[in-house]
């Protein structure tokens, strides 16, 4: 059977309305935060995570509708080696798209539209990751503990047309992987 380098996985129940929860950083976790003016800097910090992600690494995305996050990801993967004719598009509908690049198993979920952690469970996301998977999750902070925990959380916000992005991690894979890529404003 030959592997597709991309596929959506799918819910077996569909999903119900939108959670609206914004993210919070754990308490006891590290935190920074600075400007990303451009494009190009959000794309800077992108580079950055993709070199830093080790298998079982958990990202969550969180900020507004047009905050950047599939942006944000689609330049990760870029980073990664993607290549450049493979449409990145955030998983709204199908929840999941499976992404393989180099020996990198990614996994880029979109939890917008799920409202229970029931149906987060049901993904299986926490043991694809167990099992190596990164997981490059947007909309996921309300669900942190249905994903295994021990997170970097990538908060992108904009502010009078300036975006800002706050790292912030919980546990220590979660902080490792902040170490790895934080840099001082």
């Amino acid at each position: 059977m030959t592997r597709h380098p991309r596929r959506a996985l799918r819910s077996p129940t569909p999903p119900s309305a939108s959670s609206l929860s914004r993210a919070q950083p754990q308490e006891g976790g590290t935190t920074t935060e600075r400007g990303l003016p451009t494009r190009k800097a959000t794309k800077e910090l992108s580079r950055d995570l993709a070199g830093a992600l080790a298998p079982g690494d958990l990202v969550i995305l969180a900020g507004p509708l047009g905050a950047g996050k599939t942006f944000f990801v689609r330049a990760a993967l870029r980073a990664l080696g993607l290549a450049s004719n493979e449409r990145v598009t955030s998983p709204t509908f199908s929840l999941v798209h499976e992404i393989d690049v180099g020996a990198r198993r990614i996994l880029h979920a979109d939890l917008y539209r799920v409202s229970d952690p029931d149906e987060v469970r049901v993904l299986d996301l926490e043991a694809q990751r167990e099992g190596g998977a990164i997981l490059l999750v947007e909309w996921g902070a309300p669900y942190e503990a249905e994903l295994g925990g021990d997170a970097l959380l990538v908060e992108l916000s904009l502010s009078g047309g300036a975006r800002r992005v706050k790292l912030s991690a919980s546990g220590p894979k979660g902080r490792a992987l902040f170490d790895r890529i934080h840099r001082p404003a």
